[in-house]
Formats: structure tokens, C-alpha cells, sequence
């Protein structure tokens, strides 16, 4: 019984998936001069897998995004915003932007 419990519990940390982090970060973002601009960039961000939740701040022109870095990362964020027509680069705090 003892050893059949072992095992069940060793194949099933086997079976399972690696964990990974989430990881949240801001993006600035250029080029955002009108009113669809919100909606764009959030799209283009939001159709990342692995990305988890987007807001976006029409007033800072930033957009907050999380993600589970096993799947994306930062660079990969910011190509999609590029493709889009709104090249991004990560937003420090304290940062003067825009």
C-alpha cells in the first residue's frame, strides 16, 4: 500500500506541469494619439499567449501586463505592440514619460 502511494504521488509530480511564475510588467508606449490607440495596443498584447491580463493607461500612455513567463517575455510584448504600429519599451517607475 505504502509503495503503490509513493508511486501514484512520483508519477504524478511527473505528469504535472512545470510552474511557472507570473510575472507583471509596464510597457510605455509611442505613437498613442487618439482615441482607438487603447484598444489596439491592449489587443495586440492580450493575443500573446501567456499573457494574462492587460490594462492600459490612456493617461500615462502605458499598458500593465501580466504574463506567465514560461510561455512570453518582455521582448516578445514589445514585438507585438510593434507589429501593431506602436513600438513600446519597459517603463521604469519615476521614469519622465510621456
Amino acid at each position: 500500500m505504502t509503495k503503490t502511494l509513493a508511486m501514484t504521488l512520483a508519477l504524478g509530480a511527473l505528469a504535472s506541469p512545470a510552474l511557472a511564475d507570473e510575472t507583471t510588467v509596464t510597457l510605455a508606449v509611442r505613437n498613442w494619439y487618439c482615441a482607438a490607440c487603447p484598444h489596439v495596443i491592449k489587443q495586440s498584447l492580450a493575443g500573446v499567449p501567456g499573457v494574462i491580463n492587460v490594462a492600459v493607461s490612456d493617461k500615462k500612455k502605458t499598458a500593465t501586463v501580466t504574463f506567465d513567463d514560461a510561455k512570453t517575455d518582455v521582448k516578445t510584448l514589445t514585438e507585438a505592440t510593434a507589429a501593431a504600429g506602436y513600438p513600446s519599451f519597459l517603463y521604469t517607475e519615476g521614469m519622465l514619460w510621456p
